[in-house]
């Protein structure tokens, strides 16, 4: 079956023309929930998002979808209730995205013993997240001996570990999961969204009533009417805010987050594994991601440029230092294949020094004259967020809820989730190459089906060394409104996460094939390769890694 058009012109002269119930400012996960909480709910529904979907914080996520055990230890058992209950309803509603992750937490001794406290209150941990919410999954924690502890993670010295504890939580690769939402409140529900238009004030009426946002797209104004509008832009909230009441107090307070991806073959583990950090800080945690393993994460308070975090060379060292002193082996900066960093829209907290201890909960708020502010919260409990702001702008509205108007996206199934058994099994393609596409798309693998039967030579792999193919791009340029060489390297596939250096290597191609779907000329996909590469380099130098060796095995699941 051919997909359906997710077209950015025609969405472009939607929001020009219409009028809207909602609009909604950000195309993150919070921005994306809330235009699909709104579309479902039979509100007319407006998103822009003034660079790529999902190309802030929603891309650069530790990629959990998880209670969060360590919540327990600051006593807040309702946010590990929510987000256990969430885990479960995307497990349900995006199975082809959100995926049961085994974690072990190795029991570390010290001078040859195990302080029995540590063990008998990480032992109380685990019942406690079993009972608020970890049973949802039919999976208990149970302690594991030396021997099972090492058989999923060899490279923890048999010297050092008394065991471990197993639990279950669960996986998502984020950007993915945002562009399902995104494509589900459009095609699934009627919602008018488009990515590169940036909103640079609001519309008022007479009454000074905000009726409204201006935006610029492509060289020009438009103006987007609507009843109400949402603030959802994550760590850029306060400024979308500052347009409707410059005397607004900010709220945010930004939290740097880094992760790094390296070989499997050195960090050879079959589940995600949490150890120790270095000099007391948190601790980190290393996630298989196919022949790779992605460890972090940081979290430092940062005030540099917004649009611009980056790994630097001491978040770098802090992540090897831990991995090196967790492990038998010894990490450097050569191991680095690929890195990331994302900041936090934390709600800031008066007397809380450190980020790490700020709350995950999320705040909604009335910041003008019918303009709603959604801020803080946290990936998995993206879908409650929306509900909130979405009742909270019935109420601003003046419209009851009632049943007509009620929330419907608890057991709402996002696109994809229909059919993956049969994408799974699919015939007409190797069952190799089946299994990939159906964990990445779902039941609309079908489409890429239908263009490799037509086309084979869009089965060879886009970047070497990793799983994506050449038909993902062209299905990214046709159905999933890329419109750059970063949208599909970046968030599309994650090449530039997993294989930062063979994707600038593979950029030129990549840049050939996305012209031809997209009527770029010569020198544009000559711009869009040197802007890419000189991306690639800033995070480079600005880590102060060298450049890394050629990527090895194809396993990587994406």
């Amino acid at each position: 079956m051919e997909a359906r058009a997710f077209d950015r012109a025609r969405s472009l002269a939607r929001l020009a023309a219409e009028e809207f119930d909602v609009v909604v400012v950000g195309g993150g996960i919070t921005g994306a929930g809330v235009a699909l909480d709104a579309a479902s709910r039979g509100l007319r529904t407006a998103l822009v998002e003034r660079e790529d979907f999902a190309s802030g914080t929603s891309s650069k996520s530790s990629k959990m979808v998880h209670g969060g055990l360590r919540y327990l230890e600051q006593g807040d058992f309702r946010l590990v209730y929510e987000a256990l209950r969430e885990r479960e309803r995307l497990r349900r509603n995006a199975p082809h995205l959100v995926r049961i992750l085994p974690f072990m937490i190795p029991l570390f001794r010290k001078k040859g013993l195990i302080d029995p406290r540590i063990a008998r209150a990480l032992g109380a941990a685990m019942w406690i997240y079993d009972l608020t919410g970890g049973l949802r999954s039919g999976k208990l924690h149970r302690r594991l001996g030396v021997d099972e502890t090492l058989a999923h993670a060899p490279m923890l010295s048999r010297e050092r570990i008394a065991g471990a504890y197993l639990y279950y939580d669960a996986e998502a690769d984020d950007a993915r999961l945002t562009l399902a939402v995104v494509r589900t409140a459009a095609l699934g529900h009627g919602a008018a969204v488009a990515n590169r238009v940036a909103v640079v004030g609001l519309a008022r009426d007479a009454r000074g009533k905000v009726c409204g946002v201006r935006a610029e797209a492509d060289g020009r104004t438009i103006e987007i009417r609507a009843r109400v509008v949402v603030n959802a832009a994550g760590v850029w909230a306060d400024e979308v805010a500052a347009l409707g009441n410059p005397e607004r107090s900010a709220t945010i307070r930004p939290a740097k987050g880094i992760h790094i991806t390296v070989p499997r073959a050195k960090l050879p583990i079959d589940l995600a594994v949490t150890l120790p950090g270095v000099d007391g800080e948190r601790t980190i945690c290393a996630v298989p991601w196919g022949d790779r393993v992605y460890v972090g994460t940081t979290d430092t308070t940062y005030d540099g440029p917004l649009g611009d975090p980056q790994c630097e060379p001491a978040d770098v060292d802090f992540l090897l230092r831990a991995l090196s002193a967790g492990t038998t082996e010894s990490f450097t900066k050569e191991d680095v294949l690929g890195s990331w960093a994302g900041l936090r829209p934390l709600l800031g907290q008066p007397g809380t020094s450190r980020t790490v201890d700020l709350s995950r909960r999320h705040r909604v708020s009335v910041s003008a004259p019918w303009m709603i502010s959604i801020t803080g919260g946290k990936l998995t409990t993206y879908r409650q967020m929306a509900e909130d702001t979405v009742d909270s702008a019935l109420r601003v509205l003046g419209v009851r809820r009632g049943r007509r108007l009620r929330c419907r996206t608890a057991r709402l199934r996002l696109l994809g989730a229909a059919g993956l058994e049969q994408a799974r099994g699919h015939r007409g393609v190797p069952p190799d190459r089946a299994s990939h596409l159906a964990g990445r798309y779902g039941g609309e693998a079908t489409a890429l089906f239908a263009l490799l039967e037509r086309h084979p030579e869009l089965g060879a792999p886009l970047v070497p060394g990793l799983p994506y193919l050449r038909v993902e791009a062209v299905y990214a340029a046709r159905h999933e409104m890329a419109t750059c060489l970063d949208d599909v390297l970046s968030r599309r596939t994650r090449a530039r996460l997993l294989a930062r250096d063979a994707s600038a290597a593979a950029a030129e191609r990549v840049a050939d094939l996305l012209g031809d779907e997209l009527g770029w000329s010569p020198e544009r996909r000559r711009d869009e390769v040197v802007a890419y590469r000189a991306s690639i380099e800033h995070e480079r130098s600005s880590a102060a890694l060298q450049e890394t060796r050629a990527p090895h095995g194809n396993g990587v699941a994406a």
